[in-house]
C-alpha cells in the first residue's frame, strides 16, 4: 500500500497543471473539499501540497515537523539519478534528521546502525526501512491527532463556508433569467 502511493507521489501533476473542463486553472477550486481527502488518509493528505502545508503547521506546533521534513527529504531522494547528487543528499539527509548531531533529529529504531560509510554508495531506497518507520509514526500518532485538532476543523469549517456561498455570477445569471422573462 505504502509503495503505491509512494508511485502515486511520482506521477502527481504539479497543481499549475490542473485545469478545470472549461481549460480554466482550478487553482481557486482545488482546495475546496480537500479536507474530506485528506480525512481519508495520510497518503491522499501527503499528496496534497496545501495537505502537506496544513499538516506541517499541525506538526510544527507540536514540536515534530522533523518527521513530516524526514519523510519529503527521502521522496525527493528517491527520485535522484546522479550518484554526486545522491551522495550530497545522502549526507545532508543523514546529518539533518539521522546523526547523533543532527539539528532536526528524528526517532527512529536502527538509526545507530546507519553510519556514515553507507552513504558513499548510496541507492534509492537506503533510507526505506527508516522512512517507513516515521510514515507510520505520522499515521498512527500525528495524523489522527491532525484531523482532530483546531487548525484542520477550523479549515474544514472555512472550505464548507466557502463551498455553501452561492457563485455570484450564477446568482446574476438566475436574477437576469427571473428579470428578463
Amino acid at each position: 500500500m505504502f509503495n503505491r502511493a509512494v508511485s502515486r507521489l511520482s506521477r502527481k501533476r504539479p497543481p499549475s497543471d490542473i485545469h478545470d473542463s472549461d481549460g480554466s486553472s482550478s487553482s481557486s477550486h482545488q482546495s475546496l473539499k480537500s479536507t474530506a481527502k485528506w480525512a481519508t488518509s495520510l497518503e491522499s493528505l501527503l499528496e496534497d501540497p496545501e495537505g502537506v502545508k496544513r499538516f506541517r503547521e499541525f506538526l510544527k506546533k507540536e514540536f515534530s515537523e522533523e518527521n513530516v521534513l524526514f519523510w519529503l527529504a527521502c521522496e525527493d531522494f528517491k527520485k535522484m539519478q546522479d550518484k554526486k547528487q545522491m551522495q550530497e543528499k545522502a549526507k545532508e539527509i543523514y546529518m539533518t534528521f539521522l546523526s547523533n548531531k543532527a539539528s532536526s533529529q528524528v526517532n527512529v529504531e536502527g538509526q545507530s546502525r546507519l553510519n556514515e560509510k553507507i552513504l558513499e554508495e548510496p541507492h534509492p531506497l537506503m533510507f526505506q526501512k527508516l522512512q517507513d518507520q516515521i510514515f507510520n509514526l505520522m499515521k498512527y500518532d500525528s495524523y489522527s491527532r491532525f484531523l482532530k485538532s483546531d487548525l484542520f476543523l477550523k479549515y474544514k469549517r472555512t472550505e464548507e463556508e466557502e463551498e455553501d456561498e452561492p457563485d455570484a455570477q450564477t446568482a446574476a445569471k438566475r436574477a437576469s433569467r427571473i428579470y428578463n422573462t
